[in-house]
């Protein structure tokens, strides 16, 4: 990840500049759950309103891993959004020819975490800085966006965006989009849950386990409790 070299001093300036924006942030309005929808906890007693968070930021099976295992999150969907191509396949989005980015719709209740929280662990666990990529994977599918559901949604997204590039807290400009949500479409079944369910794969081990164990120890007071 592209930022300042000291890692351990930007952990420190990301979690004070979000606990500042914070104090001013609202919930985002609840919002319909978008079509084809999953719930991975079936059988977890059902909040009385939830809400949704569209994110983009490079691989899915990543952004899954790490969106899953925060409290009060209740389902996290990999699929595409963004593009023009109705249903498409995995093979059409790498491609690059459907206009769609890798993508995670996270059905999540607000009386538990908020928008807020959400957005702070999507800065903080990819890098925005990078056009149409991130690491090794290349291509707009790869790209860093977050689709929004409501304007409120839209103003907390744009305002932290703003914040962080004025704090300099990555070494380049955010290339982060933000856009509004138009749809959703799950990807194939063996994309779904894809690290808890080939952790022992090569690109789970080398890629994914070390961005979640990082995400891990750096947000260990918002994680489900066992």
């Amino acid at each position: 990840m592209s930022v300042k070299k000291n890692i351990s001093g930007l952990f420190v300036l990301l979690c004070a500049l979000f606990s500042l924006i914070q104090c001013a942030g609202q919930n985002p309005k609840p919002t319909t759950n978008n079509e084809q929808q999953t719930t991975n906890n079936s059988n977890m007693e059902q909040p009385k309103q939830t809400d949704t968070a569209t994110f983009a930021a490079g691989c899915f099976w990543c952004v899954e891993a790490v969106f899953q295992e925060l409290n009060g999150v209740i389902s996290v969907t990999s699929g595409y959004s963004g593009g023009s191509v109705k249903n498409p396949s995995y093979r059409e989005v790498c491609n690059g020819t459907t206009g769609h980015a890798e993508a995670c719709n996270i059905i999540y209740d607000p009386a538990k975490i908020s928008f807020d929280e959400l957005l702070e662990v999507f800065w903080k666990t990819h890098d925005p800085t990078t056009m149409n990529r991130q690491g090794n994977d290349e291509g707009k599918q790869y790209r860093s966006a977050i689709f929004y559901h409501n304007e409120t949604q839209k103003e907390l997204a744009e305002k932290y965006k703003k914040e962080l590039d004025a704090s300099e807290a990555f070494s380049a400009s955010i290339v982060t989009e933000i856009s509004p949500y138009i749809n959703f479409y799950k990807a194939e079944d063996y994309h779904q849950s894809y690290f808890n369910e080939n952790g022992e794969e090569s690109y789970c081990r080398y890629v994914i386990q070390p961005k979640v164990d990082k995400f891990r120890k750096v947000f260990k007071d918002k994680l489900k409790k066992n």
